[in-house]
């Protein structure tokens, strides 16, 4: 049983340079044809409880028109959600209008998150976005005549980014008094504009430089540094996300999108042609106890507080230290075992893969 649902738009009127999710230039056709298959999928897999979260991320879901929206909303209109529930859905800053403000009100979403990543016009450009903080706090302002709940996304570590270039943004987006903020350091993937054109990463000391300053920075303005890379005002974290990092059960439906359900993690396919032809899974995989228990420590440990032991013991029946080494970890000051979390200490938490490698790596004999 699942209670959070995660639906995949892929469509988009312009292609950032960095982006490597699942995405295509907007088609009307194709969205038509797309948001039918979308509901055989869900219909396929539905189930009859009541769902805590809802997230609509892409892709560019602010890229349909209201009657698409309509077509879409009315997939999901019969979901029973519960009395807290979180509705996310994924906004681009161009695309913010009050009519599709009050679209997305009127069909139950009460979170918002916006794509801004940064306000320096030079950055702007490589990632072949456009916007200005002018008008982007006109916007923000509108949206909060509808939403109380607001992510905005930021990027740093840009080629030639300065800590000024990062400062500027950060006092940007604490003008903008939203209630969350995720942050990304820019990764360079393959097959990205970005990646196709050789751009280079910055070095990893002023990357970590930076991913300090932030953290520093947001703390200092009231936002509590709750996972690796977001931050919130108190009592507004991602509710969606926490089930990734709790390793709980969810939905996945679109193209490329992943899901966990009956013990299997499953990704679709990213081609547009054999999802319109029904075939929607790309690969699954059988998750045994042992990866269960390795997935829980992977994400948990994203969480700064840590991985409750007494929470793993209730899931697995099995204490965490006598599967895990963690007294090696320990030792070493990699982990923290205190208070009935272990978790990555708050100076380590840059280097957290390096931790993960030798936790489980370590333990898989």
């Amino acid at each position: 049983m699942y209670k959070s649902i995660y639906i995949h738009i892929p469509f988009c009127h312009n292609i950032c340079s960095y982006c490597d999710f699942c995405k295509m230039f907007y088609n009307k056709d194709l969205v038509d044809r797309y948001l039918d298959e979308l509901k055989n999928e869900y219909e396929s897999l539905k189930e009859d409880n009541m769902i805590d979260t809802i997230y609509i991320g892409g892709g560019t879901p602010s890229s349909l028109s209201m009657q698409e929206l309509d077509k879409l909303f009315s997939i999901f209109k019969d979901i029973e959600l519960s009395t807290n529930y979180e509705f996310t859905f994924e906004i681009n800053p161009e695309d913010i209008t009050e009519e599709l403000l009050q679209k997305l009100k009127e069909n139950k979403v009460n979170r918002i998150s916006i794509g801004i990543e940064t306000i320096n016009d030079k950055f702007y450009k490589f990632l072949n976005r456009y916007n200005n903080k002018e008008e982007l706090l006109e916007k923000i302002n509108i949206c909060k005549k509808y939403f109380n709940n607001i992510n905005i996304d930021l990027i740093y570590a840009f080629p030639k980014e300065t800590i000024n270039d990062l400062k500027n943004d950060l006092d940007f987006f604490k003008l903008l008094d939203v209630t969350h903020i995720s942050t990304y350091s820019l990764i360079i993937e393959d097959n990205t504009v970005i990646g196709i054109n050789n751009t280079k990463s910055i070095s990893e000391e002023l990357d970590r430089e930076m991913y300090d300053y932030i953290i520093n920075y947001l703390e200092d303005n009231n936002y509590n540094h709750y996972e690796i890379s977001n931050f919130s005002k108190e009592g507004y974290e991602s509710k969606h996300n926490l089930t990734y990092w709790n390793n709980e059960t969810y939905l996945g439906i679109g193209l490329g999108a992943s899901g966990y359900l009956n013990k299997v993690r499953y990704t679709n396919t990213r081609s547009i042609n054999k999802y319109l032809d029904g075939d929607y899974i790309y690969e699954k995989e059988k998750v045994s106890t042992r990866q269960q228990e390795e997935y829980e420590i992977i994400l948990g440990l994203r969480q700064v507080k840590g991985i409750e032991k007494n929470k793993f013991f209730t899931k697995y029946g099995v204490h965490i230290e006598d599967e895990f080494d963690i007294l090696n970890l320990v030792d070493k000051k990699l982990i923290e075992d205190k208070d009935g979390y272990i978790r990555i200490p708050k100076d380590k938490l840059y280097i957290e893969n390096q931790i993960l490698i030798n936790f489980i790596g370590d333990n898989d004999e």
